[in-house]
C-alpha cells in the first residue's frame, strides 16, 4: 500500500481531529458566509478577504511552526497520527482544494454581480483610450517614482523580498549579450492603494495596481530587451518564541524588536504565481528557498492576487451608498437604572453584564474617563492586549496618570501582529508616568481585567470589570464577548490579588471566584467535568455546556471523553479549532459539537456545569488550548449573580437553538449546516438584539 493511501486510514483511527485540518474547515465555513445569496454583494466580499486574511496568518503561524520541524530535523506527530511530511503533503492539499474553490466561486459567482452594484474591475488593456490615459498619468506621475528595480546577479546578492508584497521577477537579456539573463525584481510599494480608481459615471472602475505596472515595467528598463514578467507574493514564517531573561525592560525589549525583524526574513512557505510563469526565474526561486511543488499557488492572470486587497472596495467613499452591509443600531446598556448616566451609582446597586455587540461599550467606556477626572478614583489597574487605532482607553488612562492617579497596565507586547503597535503605545503610557509591565516571564498575559480604587466617604470601593474581549472598542462591535461590572467585595478581593501576583511577587493560594492559568485552571476545570461524571454515575442529573473559539487540549478531551461514557449529556459551542471527535462509537456518544458563524465573530467563552440543579457558570478570556492552560496567564470568572447566570444560561440556549449561523461536527471532523424544518428561523445575531427579562429568568439547559 502506498503512503498516500495509508494517509486517510490513520486519519480516521485517531480518536483526534487534527488541528491544523480542522482549521481549514473553520475557514471553509467562512468561505460558506461570501455564498449567503441574502447578503449584500459587499458584505459577501467581505467574508472574502476575511478568508484570505485568514490563510496568510495560517501560513506564516501554522504552516511556519510546522516547518519548524521539518527544516530542523524535529519530530512531531499531528493528532491526526501523521508524522511531519505525510502530515504536511495532506495539508497542502487541501489548502490547494481550498483555493481552488475560493477563486472559482469569486470568478463564477460574485463578479459577475459587480456591474448591478456599481462596480467593475477592470484589467488595463480593458480600459477605453480616455481611461488608460488617466492610468499612464497615474503610474507616470506617483507609481513610477516609487518603483526600485533590484538585480540578482554574480555581483548583486540576491534581495530581501517582503512578507506578502506583490513582486515582478522581470528576465532580460541586453543586445550585447543575448545569451546572458539577468533577473531583477521590482516591488510593488505597499503604500499604495491595491487599486487605481476611476469614475465612470455610476460606475466605479477598479483597476489592479499591478496590471498598470506590468503595462509600463518596460520604462524601468532602458535599451534592455525583456524577456519575462512574472507576478508573485510570498509569505514566510512569522511563528517564533522569545528567549526571556531577568532584564525584561532591556534584553527582553530588545530580543522581541529582533524577532519581530526576523517576520520579514524568514523561511518562505509559500509562493503564489502567474500561471504563465518564467520556468528559468521559478528555478531560482525554488532552488533559493528550497521549495517543493506544493508550496507553489498557481495564479490565472484573470484572477486577483491576494483577496485582502477587496477591502478597498468595501470601503470604497464612491461606493457607500449603495452599501447594505446589515449594520444594526447597538442597544444600550441591558435593563438601566431609570434617570442615572452615573456608571459608579449604577454599579454601587446591583452587578450589570455586557454582551457585546448587542450591548454598548459605551458603559465600560464612560466608567474609564469618568476615573481619569474622578478626585475620588485613587488607581486603575488593566490589562491590555490588542487596542483600537486612537483608543480611548489610552486617551483615558494618560489623563488619569496626568491628574496624579496611580496607573497600572500590563502590556502584553507579545500580542501577535499588535507587538509594534502595542510597544509604541506602552512607551506612551510609560513616558506619562503609568507603571508598565511589559509581560511576565514567558508567559503571555491574555487576561482581560480592569480594577478601579475609589474613596467614596469613610470607605474605600472596587469597582471591577471582567471579560471574554479585549479593552477595544472597535473590535466591540465586530466580536460577541461578554463582560461583568461589579463592586461585590470578592471578586474585588481576588482581581486585587491578582493584580498583585502579576505585576510583583505575590502567591495567592486561593481565589473564591477566579480560575486562573497557568496556575491550576485545567485542574480544577478537569475536576469539574468529573463532578458531572460522579454524577451521572450515581443516577443524579448532570451536563455540560460549553461555549469556546478552540478546543484542543488533549486531557481535557479526555476528560470529557470519560464523562461521555459516565452518561453526561455534553453540548460544545466551538467557532474554530476543534480536537474532539463527537459521537463515536463507546467514545463519544454523548457529545455533540456545533459551531456558529456568521456576521459577528463569536468570541465569547462560557462553560456552564449542572452541578445537580446547582449549576456552576464560568465566563472569561480561556479557550480550551494548551497554550492557555500551561502558556498564558489568563481567568475565568464564576458568575454568581442570579440575574446575569440566567443571562448567561440564555446566551448558550440561544447560540443551541440557532440555525441560521450554526454547523453540526460529524464524527469524521467534517461539518454541515444546521438544518430543523420545523421550526422558524433562528439567528441569534438578531435575536440577542430582542432579549426580554422575563424570558431570561426561565432558561432551563437541561
Amino acid at each position: 500500500m502506498k503512503e498516500t493511501d495509508k494517509i486517510p486510514a490513520l486519519i480516521e483511527k485517531s480518536d483526534l481531529i487534527s488541528r491544523d485540518l480542522s482549521w481549514m474547515k473553520f475557514n471553509h465555513r467562512v468561505l460558506d458566509q461570501a455564498k449567503h445569496l441574502d447578503r449584500s454583494i459587499f458584505d459577501r466580499l467581505k467574508f472574502m478577504a476575511i478568508t484570505a486574511s485568514n490563510l496568510d496568518e495560517f501560513f506564516m503561524i501554522r504552516v511556519g511552526s510546522l516547518y519548524n520541524y521539518i527544516d530542523y530535523g524535529k519530530e512531531r506527530i499531528d493528532y491526526s497520527g501523521l508524522r511531519e511530511r505525510p502530515f504536511k503533503r495532506k495539508l497542502y492539499q487541501e489548502i490547494h482544494d481550498f483555493c481552488t474553490e475560493q477563486s472559482d466561486y469569486f470568478n463564477q459567482k460574485l463578479m459577475p454581480l459587480a456591474a448591478e452594484n456599481g462596480f467593475h474591475i477592470v484589467r488595463y488593456h480593458k480600459l477605453p483610450e480616455g481611461e488608460k490615459d488617466k492610468s499612464k498619468y497615474y503610474f507616470k506621475k506617483t507609481i513610477f517614482p516609487m518603483l526600485t528595480p533590484m538585480v540578482f546577479d554574480n555581483y548583486h546578492t540576491f534581495p530581501i523580498l517582503m512578507n506578502q508584497i506583490l513582486v515582478f521577477g522581470v528576465v532580460t537579456v541586453s543586445a550585447e549579450d543575448t545569451e546572458r539573463k539577468k533577473l531583477s525584481f521590482i516591488q510593488v510599494p505597499q503604500n499604495l492603494p491595491k487599486f487605481f480608481e476611476i469614475e465612470r459615471g455610476e460606475q466605479v472602475i477598479f483597476v489592479p495596481i499591478e496590471d498598470i505596472i506590468r503595462t509600463f515595467v518596460h520604462k524601468l528598463f532602458r535599451n534592455i530587451e525583456i524577456e519575462s514578467v512574472t507576478l508573485f507574493r510570498i509569505t514566510r514564517n512569522g511563528d517564533f518564541t522569545l528567549e526571556e531573561s531577568d532584564d525584561i525592560d532591556a534584553n527582553f525589549l530588545e530580543e522581541l524588536k529582533r524577532k519581530l525583524k526576523t517576520r520579514r526574513t524568514g523561511r518562505v512557505v509559500r509562493i503564489e504565481i502567474d500561471k504563465d510563469y518564467d520556468p528559468w526565474m521559478r528555478r531560482i526561486l525554488q532552488n533559493r528557498w528550497e521549495l517543493e511543488e506544493d508550496n507553489f499557488f498557481e495564479i490565472d492572470r484573470s484572477d486577483l492576487f491576494d483577496y485582502t486587497r477587496l477591502w478597498q472596495i468595501i470601503k470604497s467613499d464612491q461606493l457607500k451608498e449603495r452599501m447594505q452591509t446589515g449594520n444594526r443600531t447597538v442597544q444600550p446598556l441591558t435593563y438601566p437604572e431609570e434617570g442615572t448616566d452615573n456608571v459608579f451609582d449604577i454599579l454601587k446597586e446591583r452587578d450589570v453584564l455586557l454582551h457585546h455587540p448587542y450591548n454598548n461599550i459605551e458603559p465600560l467606556l464612560e466608567l474609564i474617563e469618568q476615573s481619569a477626572e474622578d478626585p475620588k478614583v485613587l488607581a486603575i489597574k488593566l490589562t491590555i492586549y490588542r487596542l483600537a487605532k486612537d483608543s480611548r482607553i489610552t486617551s483615558a488612562l494618560l489623563k488619569a496618570a496626568e491628574n496624579g492617579k496611580h496607573v497600572s497596565v500590563l502590556f502584553e507586547v507579545k500580542a501577535r501582529f499588535d507587538e509594534e503597535n502595542n510597544l509604541k503605545e506602552a512607551k506612551s503610557l510609560q513616558k506619562a508616568g503609568c507603571f508598565v509591565i511589559y509581560g511576565v516571564s514567558n508567559l503571555k498575559t491574555h487576561t482581560k481585567l480592569l480594577l478601579i480604587v475609589r474613596k467614596e466617604s469613610n470607605k474605600v470601593t472596587r469597582y471591577v470589570h471582567m471579560s471574554s474581549g479585549n479593552y477595544n472598542e472597535t473590535t466591540s462591535k465586530l466580536y460577541t464577548d461578554i463582560g461583568i461590572l461589579t463592586t461585590n467585595e470578592i471578586y474585588a478581593h481576588d482581581v486585587s490579588e491578582f493584580f498583585n501576583a502579576i505585576t510583583g511577587h505575590s502567591q495567592p493560594k486561593i481565589y473564591q471566584y477566579l480560575l486562573t492559568a497557568p496556575r491550576d485552571m485545567r485542574k480544577q476545570l478537569i475536576e469539574l467535568i468529573r463532578n458531572e461524571a460522579e454524577n451521572a454515575k450515581n443516577g443524579l442529573p448532570s451536563g455540560i455546556v460549553i461555549k469556546i473559539n478552540s478546543l484542543q487540549d488533549k486531557r481535557f478531551i479526555r476528560a470529557l471523553y470519560e464523562a461521555s461514557q459516565a452518561g453526561v449529556p455534553i453540548k460544545l459551542i466551538v467557532r474554530g479549532i476543534c480536537c474532539i471527535r463527537p459521537g463515536r462509537k463507546g467514545l463519544s456518544e454523548n457529545i455533540e459539537v456545533y459551531s456558529i458563524v456568521g456576521d459577528f465573530l463569536e468570541h465569547s467563552r462560557l462553560y456552564y456545569f449542572h452541578n445537580n440543579n446547582d449549576s456552576k457558570i464560568y465566563g472569561g478570556s480561556a479557550d480550551v488550548m494548551v497554550r492557555s492552560f500551561d502558556r498564558r496567564i489568563e481567568s475565568l470568572f464564576l458568575i454568581v449573580d442570579p440575574v446575569i447566570k440566567q443571562q448567561a444560561m440564555n446566551i448558550l440556549a440561544y447560540n443551541l437553538r440557532d440555525n441560521v449561523n450554526a454547523y453540526v461536527m460529524n464524527e469524521d471532523g467534517s461539518y454541515e449546516i444546521k438544518t430543523d424544518a420545523s421550526s422558524e428561523p433562528f439567528n441569534i445575531h438578531k435575536k440577542f438584539y430582542n432579549v426580554k427579562l422575563e424570558e431570561v429568568l426561565q432558561v432551563k439547559l437541561f
